[in-house]
């Protein structure tokens, strides 16, 4: 099923909504310490909270947020993705997951996602970096968000 967006005006939002986006700001900007403590603090329930916090964004989050999703091929030897992780965090990439596949004949596939919303320069050059690496056999962006 596609997903499909929709902006809408803050008062034709239900409550539930306006409260999600309020215990999302706490826990932002350090206010609460957990889920329950913001939750409670917007008299929001944490059920409705999980069942919101991942569809609901406030418009300027939209647009700072840059999510990338990178997969690559890198061959099984020390120091290969260790030094593309420093690459990623030189150009002000910062880097939120990462899994890696057991080596397989020398070779191993690793996905990383990234926020570039602080990126010196642009995503093309940070790949033309990373592909250029020694022991990075393949790199390419596959999802963008």
């Amino acid at each position: 099923m596609t997903q499909r967006y929709f902006a809408v005006r803050e008062d034709m939002l239900p409550e539930a909504i306006l409260k999600t986006l309020q215990v999302k700001e706490m826990l932002a900007r350090g206010e609460a310490a957990t889920v329950h403590e913001a939750a409670e603090k917007a008299n929001l329930s944490r059920s409705a909270f999980y069942r919101y916090k991942d569809g609901v964004y406030a418009m300027h989050q939209i647009n700072r947020e840059r999510l990338v999703t990178i997969s690559m091929e890198l061959e099984h030897r020390s120091g290969v993705l260790s030094k593309v992780l420093s690459l990623v965090a030189a150009h002000e990439g910062n880097v939120l997951t990462i899994n890696q596949s057991i080596p397989l004949q020398g070779l191993a596939h690793v996905v990383i996602s990234v926020d570039v919303s602080q990126l010196s320069g642009d995503l093309d050059s940070l790949m033309d970096v990373i592909r250029s690496q020694q022991g990075v056999r393949k790199a390419a962006v596959i999802g963008q968000g």
